[in-house]
């Protein structure tokens, strides 16, 4: 396995897999690597010649109060963990790599990109726009592998994919859980055992709106009220947002029809996870 620190050195490889004539899958990561991660390895390896996995923790797309510079980091594990899965490259790049002195450029998709966490986190999107941009135009991949947990993120890439006529595939992979039902996810170690096991509640308010709609009740703010009932029974979660929005563009619905998503963002101490379902009437 290749570990790529500039953007040169992913070019020259990336140039010469292309003269090969060899598919190109690649998986935008934080690093801080879990089984979440590595099923979209495992999808991209069944799919592509050639899996690059990017680890780059990036700065834009944190707010000036959240948790850039204690997110965890350990490059040397998470190398180990994906040259065993098979990845032929890591890009690892430094900050002042993808964003010299005197960046001021970015991409900004509006629309889907400004509810739930657009709307608690300002700014974010901006930032996770701007470097999959720029990973998509440094490793010129054929595929992109996202998780269902951000899935959000998931619709903000697709529409700049299609807004910007990129030829990149996006192929979407299912959330990843511990046994517990807890959706697995890096900041999942910040949190102590007593916020650890609260955490679980999210997958059992979710578990519960899948039960409602099954019953036949199709009412978005009775459904909405019910999962927030379910939280607030646990005395260390605190809701950041629970909403149901139509897919694929987010937009309010008052009632059930097709296809919606139910997306959560709790904190438990410092801790915000989130976590989503697919309601389906």
């Amino acid at each position: 396995m290749r570990l790529c620190k500039t953007i040169n050195e992913m070019r020259s490889f990336i140039k010469a897999v292309r003269a090969e004539g060899k598919i190109v899958g690649l998986v935008p990561t934080m690093g801080y690597l879990h089984q979440g991660h590595m099923s979209l390895v495992r999808e991209a390896k069944s799919r592509c010649d050639v899996v690059v996995v990017s680890i780059f923790v990036n700065p834009t797309q944190f707010g000036p109060n959240e948790d850039y510079h204690s997110y965890p980091r350990d490059l040397q594990k998470d190398a180990a963990l994906v040259a065993e899965a098979g990845v032929d490259v890591i890009f690892a790049p430094e900050v002042a790599e993808m964003y010299p002195a005197g960046f001021s450029s970015y991409v900004e998709v509006t629309g889907v990109s400004e509810c739930l966490c657009g709307a608690s986190r300002p700014g974010h999107f901006r930032g996770v726009a701007t470097v999959v941009s720029k990973l998509f135009h440094i490793v010129q991949p054929d595929l992109a592998f996202f998780g269902q947990k951000d899935f959000q993120q998931v619709l903000v890439i697709k529409r700049m994919v299609a807004d910007l006529n990129m030829t990149v595939q996006i192929v979407e992979v299912p959330i990843v859980r511990e046994a517990d039902g807890l959706a697995m996810s890096s900041r999942n170690v910040y949190l102590s055992p007593e916020e650890r096991q609260a955490a679980l509640v999210l997958s059992r308010s979710l578990k519960l709106a899948q039960e409602l709609v099954a019953q036949g009740e199709r009412d978005i703010a009775t459904l909405r009220d019910r999962v927030c009932q379910e939280i607030n029974k646990e005395t260390l979660a605190n809701i950041d947002y629970v909403e149901i929005r139509s897919l694929p563009n987010l937009q309010t619905i008052d009632k059930l029809e097709g296809q919606a998503l139910l997306a959560l963002a709790v904190r438990f101490g410092k801790t915000r996870l989130i976590d989503n379902t697919i309601l389906e009437a």
